[in-house]
């Protein structure tokens, strides 16, 4: 069971994770379960009937990789082979780029091993139009609209053809034409700012929805909870999604209130319709993105959604995981791995095997090394080319104030 919080003398308590390194990892005092169907209430009831779900769990698969219950949304055999494909496809695309990190060709990195299906399911379920304000760890939405590979990593090489010009840091991806809003390495401010996008999409009359995400460590931040006042007041079309994956940067969930309520509750202050969803069920995902849509998209208003999940790698390439929870907590995390769900779940339908699945990671990686030897060709991190000196003092001012001209002057550029 998790421990109890320490106390003081002076009666407040720190939170302490329920377990420590060198510990049993204990999952048990979340009391998760995969075998639990919960209601599905139709999209445009009142926000208050919702209430109930944000201490549920909505999921699909069960534990015997079974669709079940009213949240099924009936996907093709077609749909859930992609589905796969997707996260298969951004699991492999990590893999090398840590791999190249470690080797000094790229200078950060970070994984989103674990929560594939938050990102995946998610941009599967939305319409190409819907923007995106992601968080990092969402690089499966860019693979679930089929952003080229090659752009990705000159991205995160930052070399010539780098779209954002060498000035930010590796997966902080941005991509206008795919309608996914620049990352922003500042926690929480693409929360509020996916809620005034909604609003001026709405006041445009365009049938729209906008999509964010965040941690649950960033819901302890003044963006997280400005973004859902906003959000409840104009009810916004626009999906707020917590990914609470146990861990923020070192710290646990508790530090952020996991503790003593669910993420998903902290909507109910705010009149928001809140769901708390299986975050390693592509399925439940999916079902869970497409009812908020629906709803934001006939006018019923906002929706927060907590994404149950594990972080089953470093926080990111500066991070040391060993140093503050147990080595084998993520294999003992109860909701498993998203992307072997989804498989087994294919597999039980009689439509995937290990033969088909052992050939398609096999051409996802040949895909993946292939589009690195051709991003490298456009220039390395350690001997260039990168972008052009005279780019740095562009895109920022519509016409360039004194000083930059000066400063342009001085370089001779």
């Amino acid at each position: 069971m998790t421990p109890a919080p320490s106390r003081n003398r002076a009666g407040f308590t720190v939170p302490e994770p329920p377990a420590r390194p060198g510990e049993k990892p204990d999952f048990s005092g979340l009391g998760l379960s995969q075998d639990i169907p919960v209601t599905r209430p139709d999209p445009d009831c009142p926000a208050k009937d919702t209430h109930m779900l944000a201490n549920a769990l909505i999921g699909v698969l069960n534990s015997e990789h079974q669709a079940q219950g009213q949240w099924d949304p009936a996907l093709s055999p077609k749909t859930l082979r992609q589905g796969l494909h997707v996260m298969l496809k951004t699991r492999l695309y990590d893999d090398r780029m840590l791999k190249l990190q470690r080797q000094g060709k790229i200078s950060f990195y970070m994984k989103a091993l674990g929560e594939e299906a938050v990102a995946c399911a998610a941009g599967m379920a939305l319409r190409f139009e819907d923007m995106l304000f992601p968080s990092y760890r969402q690089q499966g939405l860019l693979f679930a609209r089929d952003r080229d590979m090659v752009a990705m990593m000159t991205h995160c090489l930052s070399n010539a053809k780098d779209n954002l010009k060498g000035r930010q840091l590796p997966i902080h991806y941005t991509w206008k034409e795919g309608n996914f809003f620049s990352i922003s390495g500042n926690l929480g401010t693409q929360f509020p700012q996916a809620v005034g996008w909604a609003m001026a999409s709405a006041a445009r009359g365009e049938d729209t929805v906008t999509a964010s995400w965040v941690g649950d460590g960033t819901t302890a931040e003044g963006d997280f909870h400005g973004a859902c006042t906003l959000a409840s007041t104009y009810q916004a079309p626009v999906i707020l999604n917590v990914v609470n994956n146990q861990w923020a940067i070192s710290s646990f969930a508790g530090i952020a209130g996991g503790l003593n309520a669910t993420f998903a509750a902290k909507g109910i202050g705010y009149g928001l319709a809140t769901l708390r969803v299986d975050g390693n069920d592509f399925l439940a995902v999916y079902a869970v993105t497409r009812w908020a849509a629906d709803r934001a998209r006939a006018g019923h208003g906002p929706t927060l959604i907590e994404h149950v999940t594990y972080r089953a790698d470093a926080h990111s390439t500066s991070d040391d995981p060993s140093r503050y929870r147990p080595k084998e907590e993520a294999k003992a995390w109860p909701l498993g791995d998203p992307v072997e769900r989804l498989k087994s779940h294919l597999i039980a339908l009689g439509e995937w095997d290990e033969a088909r699945h052992e050939a398609l990671t096999d051409a996802l990686s040949k895909e993946v090394l292939a589009s690195y030897k051709t991003a490298e060709s456009y220039g390395t991190l350690r001997d260039g080319p990168l972008s052009p000196v005279p780019s740095m003092f562009e895109d920022v001012f519509v016409g360039q104030p004194w000083h930059l001209r000066r400063q342009r002057q001085d370089l001779g550029v």
